[in-house]
Order: C-alpha cells, then structure tokens, then sequence
C-alpha cells in the first residue's frame, strides 16, 4: 500500500537517510543517474550486503526506487525533485563551530550557547566538495575513506 507522507514525516526520513554517511554518498552517486548494486559495490567501495541494507532503507524513506531489468535491478532517485532538493543542499553555505564538532562531523547542542564562530564558510556548491560536507560525500571523492 502506498501512503502519501506528511510534510514532516517527508523531512525525518530524509534527514534518516541523509544521516549516515554510506547513504549520503549512495544518494550522491544516485543524484548523477541511475546505477546498478554491482556498479554501487564499485563505486562506493562496500559489501553487497551493506549495500542492499543501505538501498532498502533509502527505498524504506521512499527515496530511492528500484526498477526490475531483467535479472537485474536499477536503482535511482524515487523524484526528480530529489535531486533538486541535494542540490539545493549542497549550495547551503555552513558555518561550522568546532568546538561542537562530532567526530563523524555532526554537530552536537552545547549545554550552554557557544558563540559560533564561522572558522570555515563556504558554498559547498555543485560537486558536493566542501565545508559541512563530509570529503567522503562529495561525487569527486564517492570512493570508499
């Protein structure tokens, strides 16, 4: 059965899949056109079963979809307007504080309000290359850390 998703629902589960950085960098790959697992595996540089698990949750939020060729599967963004949104996202311009800097690279709440200084800002643009993108995310760098 298919379920049309509030708006907030339709923001936690992009903000689940955008959380790990596997699933980042496989949605990264997916925003340049569709691919098959094999060329994934290749690409991002994982096991296949680390793979399927990370397609089926991006299908599981609705992002990704997998259309049947064959014996094969080809797997790409579920609406163009997907690869709209990473886009946009990737224009964001971050100032990050690094004082509060997970090492992951998420940023945690401070017990009291730090003053956020903006070591680094810059457009993180187009490539997917820069400031509050993680380098393993970017398509010039998609292959595995």
């Amino acid at each position: 059965m298919v379920k049309v998703a509030s708006q907030a629902e339709v923001l936690a589960r992009f903000g689940h899949a955008l959380s790990d950085p596997t699933r980042a960098r496989l949605l990264l790959v997916l925003r340049a056109g569709a691919a098959y697992p094999s060329e994934l595996v290749e690409t991002l540089g994982v096991g296949r079963t680390n793979l399927s698990n990370h397609l089926a949750c991006l299908r599981g939020c609705g992002l990704v979809v997998a259309t049947p060729e064959g014996r094969r599967q080809r797997y790409e963004l579920a609406d163009d307007k997907l690869r709209h949104a990473l886009d946009d996202l990737l224009d964001v311009v971050l100032a990050v504080d690094t004082e509060h800097v997970h090492p992951g690279g998420a940023v945690r709440a401070a017990v009291e309000p730090a003053a956020v200084e903006p070591v680094v800002a810059a457009s993180v643009g187009p490539a997917g290359a820069g400031v509050g993108i993680p380098a393993e995310a970017s398509l010039a760098g998609v292959s595995k850390p």
